[in-house]
């Protein structure tokens, strides 16, 4: 007979055989147990998946590992990038500064310049040298702005120009509202209508009025074909339907010059000229181009309330900005010592004596005064028929 041991060692391996593997089996000295003896075959198969296994766990913790160092290179870069813009504000500036004017040098624009960035200098710690370059209607210094590094040391003036030019250049090297970032307006500036005293008028009623009955005798001089001063009369002639010839001058001064010498019958300028001129009876003033008197003439009344309700205008003055893409914390700190300056009252009231405001504007109100101005100049340039279209 055969024992029970034996018997369950034969079932054991019949199992196996059935299965398709083999399972030697070994009795359990000492207990009468039957354990399962390893099959090579199998060991092997089980070794390969543990080391499969092993190799897979590696390969996780590898990836895992470059993971955690990427995300740390990510981390520490990030911290740098934030902690860079507060280092760069503090260290600006380390040399001279540019500022880059697009009038002749001793003009109005010039003078105000100056005056505004030598106050700026003081506490910058470093000088910022004017650059005139005139011509072109304000395009040649404008583009060497709109090229110039976006670095902070290259600064320059903006003026209504760049929103008119776009208006009346069919090309030009530069986008008025993306190549440039405002830093803010320093000055506002009202324009005057000045007549020579031979017209012998003294109101804007009377002006239309004798224009009219002149049939096109009338003249007016401007600073140049496309400036401000030539588009504003060209609306003032739509608006009250009538006619008077463009003389264009390159400049206030030889423009002014003439006006006083009766040359030519009227244009408009800056309110410095009413001191010394008006008041001296060689000039008449007949309104300002804003909305509400001025302060420092409030008995001047306004061209809008002299018969002309829509003629108000909202220059954009005298400001100061930058290339696109000048780092964001630079044109705050300018922003910031530009308001400081202007709150200098030996400043102001030098400006003040030029014919100007001081109005420094918020970094808010500085970004819009682009796309306003553009807005503005683009109705009363389409209202004035005002059409140079230059290549």
């Amino acid at each position: 007979m055969v024992d029970a041991p034996k018997r369950d060692a034969a079932a054991v391996a019949g199992l196996d055989r059935k299965a398709g593997r083999v399972s030697p089996v070994r009795r359990n000295a000492g207990r009468g147990e039957l354990t399962e003896v390893a099959h090579p075959v199998r060991q092997r198969a089980m070794d390969n998946m543990s080391f499969m296994a092993e190799e897979m766990t590696m390969k996780v913790l590898n990836r895992t590992a470059r993971l955690v160092r990427t995300a740390a290179v990510v981390v520490l870069g990030a911290g740098a990038w934030l902690i860079a813009p507060g280092a760069g504000a503090q260290s600006y500036p380390n040399k001279p500064i540019r500022v880059i004017v697009p009038f002749p040098a001793g003009g109005n624009a010039d003078v105000v310049v100056r005056l505004v960035t030598t106050q700026m200098s003081q506490k910058l710690g470093q000088t910022m040298v004017v650059d005139n370059k005139p011509g072109a209607s304000t395009i040649i210094g404008t583009e060497m702005l709109a090229k110039a590094a976006a670095d902070g040391y290259t600064l320059g003036m903006i003026t209504d120009s760049l929103a008119i030019n776009p208006m009346l250049f069919s090309k030009l090297p530069y986008d008025s509202e993306k190549d440039f970032e405002m830093i803010s307006q320093l000055v506002a500036v009202p324009l005057v209508l000045l007549a020579h005293p031979s017209l012998n008028v003294k109101t804007v009623p009377e002006l239309v009025a004798l224009a009219k009955a002149r049939q096109g005798g009338l003249n007016y001089a401007s600073i140049g074909d496309g400036s401000a001063h030539h588009i504003l009369m060209e609306w003032f002639n739509a608006l009250a339907g009538i006619r008077m010839s463009h003389i264009p001058y390159k400049g206030v001064a030889p423009a002014l010059n003439d006006l006083v010498g009766g040359q030519v019958d009227l244009m408009f300028s800056g309110t410095a000229t009413l001191e010394q001129y008006t008041r001296t009876g060689k000039l008449v003033a007949l309104g300002v181009t804003s909305s509400r008197r001025e302060a420092s003439f409030p008995d001047m009344p306004t061209i809008a309330e002299q018969n002309l309700p829509r003629f108000e205008v909202t220059n954009l003055g005298f400001a100061l900005g930058a290339p696109a893409t000048t780092p964001r914390e630079i044109i705050v700190r300018l922003n910031q010592e530009i308001a400081a300056a202007l709150a200098v009252p030996a400043l102001r009231g030098r400006l003040e004596s030029l014919g100007t405001v001081a109005t420094p504007s918020s970094l808010a109100d500085a970004r819009t005064i682009i796309a306003r101005a553009i807005s503005q100049w683009a109705r009363i340039i389409k209202e004035s028929g005002v059409k140079l279209n230059p290549a």
